[in-house]
C-alpha cells in the first residue's frame, strides 16, 4: 500500500493524510486511537451519518459548528431536542441541513440513553465489537467488516438510524475499535501502544 510521505518530517502516514492540510493532525492525534468517552462516541457516530454521501473533509471543518449545534453532542440534551429544535438545525448554515440526518442524530440519542441504561455505558457495548487481529493486507482496502456488520445490525434492531455497515466501520476506525493505519505509517505503532495500554470498559479485570 502506498503512503503519504508528509514534506515536514520525511515520515510515512497513511495516503489519505496528502488529501487536505486539516488531515494531517486528525490523523496523527485522533484517528486510531482509542476512546472510552460516551460522549465522543456518540459524536463521531452522528458525524459520520452526517458524511453519507458527503466528504470527511467537508464534516471535519463543520465539527465546531456540529458541536455547537448538538449542545456538545450532549445525548441526554440532544434527545429532548423537538419540532423547534429541527427548524432550527435546518437553517443553521453551519452544518450539513439535512432533515433525515438531524432527525436520526435527535433518534439515536434516545436510543444511547436506553442502550446506557442497559449496558452501563455506550463505550462498554460498542467494544465488544473491537476486532482485534485485523488482516494487515486488508488495511485501508475494506469498507465494511464483519465487526461492523454485526455492530451495524445491532444497533439497527435496537431502533438508531443511519448507522449501517460503512458508516459504522468509519467510526470504528476512527475511535480505534480497530487499527486500520497503514503498516509502514508511523502513528500504526503509536496507536498499537494506545490500544495494547487500553482499559476495555466493561471487561472482566
Amino acid at each position: 500500500m502506498s503512503t503519504y510521505i508528509d514534506p515536514s518530517d520525511q515520515q510515512p502516514r497513511c495516503n489519505w493524510c496528502g488529501g487536505a492540510p486539516e488531515f494531517l493532525p486528525y490523523h496523527d492525534n485522533e484517528w486510531g486511537f482509542p476512546v472510552d468517552n460516551d460522549i465522543r462516541l456518540f459524536e463521531k457516530l452522528c458525524l459520520e451519518s452526517f458524511q453519507s454521501g458527503l466528504s470527511w473533509r467537508t464534516i471535519l471543518n463543520k465539527r465546531e459548528n456540529f458541536r455547537a449545534a448538538f449542545q456538545g453532542f450532549d445525548f441526554h440534551k440532544v434527545a429532548q431536542f423537538n419540532e423547534q429544535d429541527i427548524q432550527r438545525l435546518l437553517q443553521d448554515a453551519g452544518i450539513i441541513r439535512h432533515r433525515g440526518k438531524i432527525e436520526a442524530v435527535i433518534n439515536n440519542a434516545k436510543r444511547a440513553i436506553e442502550l446506557v441504561e442497559r449496558e452501563g455505558s455506550l463505550a462498554a457495548y460498542f467494544w465488544r465489537f473491537e476486532e482485534t487481529q485485523p488482516d494487515t493486507e486488508q488495511l485501508q482496502m475494506r469498507a465494511t467488516s464483519a465487526y461492523s456488520e454485526a455492530l451495524s445490525k445491532a444497533l439497527k434492531k435496537q431502533g438508531w438510524k443511519f448507522v449501517g455497515p460503512t458508516t459504522v466501520y468509519a467510526f470504528m476506525q476512527a475511535m480505534g475499535l480497530v487499527n486500520d493505519h497503514a503498516e509502514h505509517c508511523i502513528t500504526r505503532q503509536q496507536v498499537a501502544r494506545a490500544r495494547a495500554d487500553f482499559s476495555v470498559p466493561g471487561a472482566a479485570t
